[in-house]
């Protein structure tokens, strides 16, 4: 078979399979609908997008909801307070998104409220990268552009028997990936390769007896679907060290509470007062480096993994009724559930309270 005449096979096997399974998905127009003459919302399209970054399914369908009930268009997003964002995109993980998706939101707004309808276009606007812009311009405009996430990847590096190792491999898995994107439903087959990925094509025990492309797939007529895609090594992260002081106000039922730099980790997310995370084993991890003058007591350890390293840091807690040092506030416990602390901070909160 030739590779046009395999590209166009396994492009109409999908985008029929798809047809029949598609995944129903709060921010997806059904391939139904979609012929019906129903648009997808371009601001629906990248609010999922950047939400799944780096996120299951799973855990965004609630955040996604509550997203567009609060802000239900982009203009109601530019318009809101950055407390009430990261508050509310706490949870999720990798914080610089939300304030992405607030600079991307006001860019938008001031353009009319309209998103740019091509790849290129939409690149231009703050946070929005190669794999987002060609997501929201096949989705939402129908541009003929390749969409390339990690299911594609593992898809694609499969069907073509692509060895190259990840991240190098990218190139000839995009080139393959626009090979078989159709000009009239690119939006559709994109979702129709993701839902294929993420439902039968996935990292072990394929499932490709049920597979809509299981004859053209050279990695299934070796035998060798499981060791696609290939993966470089992954280097061992390295371990950073650190303390968080939770201080308690018995009083006031509070906790002592400050706003991390504007740059940075966790930027202008809230938190217990830390000290700096130091690849040093003798850190500053003790009472020593407290914000404050209380009878400090280490309540445990709270771990956590960052993209490019882990952290460890000691929690210690105290009860006191002084008052809050500068650029800090005492924050009502049954108000914290509201406020902008990122998962690890929690965690610190939890362990020192128990």
């Amino acid at each position: 078979m030739q590779r046009d005449d395999m590209a166009g096979g396994v492009t109409t096997r999908l985008l029929d399979w798809y047809d029949a399974h598609a995944r129903r998905l709060p921010w997806r127009i059904p391939p139904g609908d979609k012929r019906a003459g129903i648009r997808p919302d371009p601001y629906r399209v990248w609010l999922s997008e950047v939400m799944l970054q780096q996120t299951t399914v799973a855990a965004v369908k609630s955040y996604y909801a509550d997203f567009l009930s609060r802000w239900p268009t982009v203009d109601a997003l530019a318009a809101a307070r950055d407390e009430e964002v990261m508050a509310a995109w706490a949870g999720l993980g990798y914080y610089a998104r939300a304030r992405n998706l607030l600079a991307c939101a006001r860019a938008v707004s001031a353009r009319g409220g309209v998103f740019p309808g091509s790849a290129a276009g939409l690149r231009d606007l703050p946070g929005i990268g190669d794999y987002t812009a060609a997501a929201i311009a096949a989705i939402a405009y129908d541009e003929p552009v390749a969409v390339v996430d990690g299911n594609v990847e593992r898809v694609v590096s499969r069907l073509e028997l692509i060895h190259t190792p990840l991240p190098a491999a990218k190139p000839a898995i995009r080139m393959a990936m626009q090979a078989m994107t159709p000009p009239d439903r690119p939006g559709d087959f994109a979702q129709a390769v993701m839902d294929l990925g993420a439902t039968i094509c996935t990292s072990r025990r394929p499932a490709c007896a049920i597979c809509p492309v299981v004859e053209p797939c050279g990695a299934r007529a070796r035998g060798t679907q499981e060791t696609l895609p290939v993966k470089a090594p992954k280097a061992e992260k390295p371990l950073r060290v650190g303390a968080a002081f939770v201080a308690e106000h018995p009083g006031l039922g509070a906790v002592l509470l400050r706003r991390r730099p504007s740059k940075g980790l966790l930027a202008e997310m809230e938190e217990p007062p830390t000290t700096g995370w130091t690849a040093r084993v003798d850190g500053a991890t003790d009472a020593a480096a407290a914000p404050l003058a209380a009878p400090w007591t280490l309540a445990g350890t709270v771990e956590h993994t960052f993209t490019h390293f882990r952290l460890r840091l000691s929690v210690w807690h105290a009860e006191t009724n002084a008052a809050a040092p500068d650029g800090m506030w005492w924050q009502p416990v049954d108000d914290l559930a509201d406020r902008a602390l990122p998962t690890l901070m929690r965690k610190c909160i939890a362990v020192a309270l128990a």
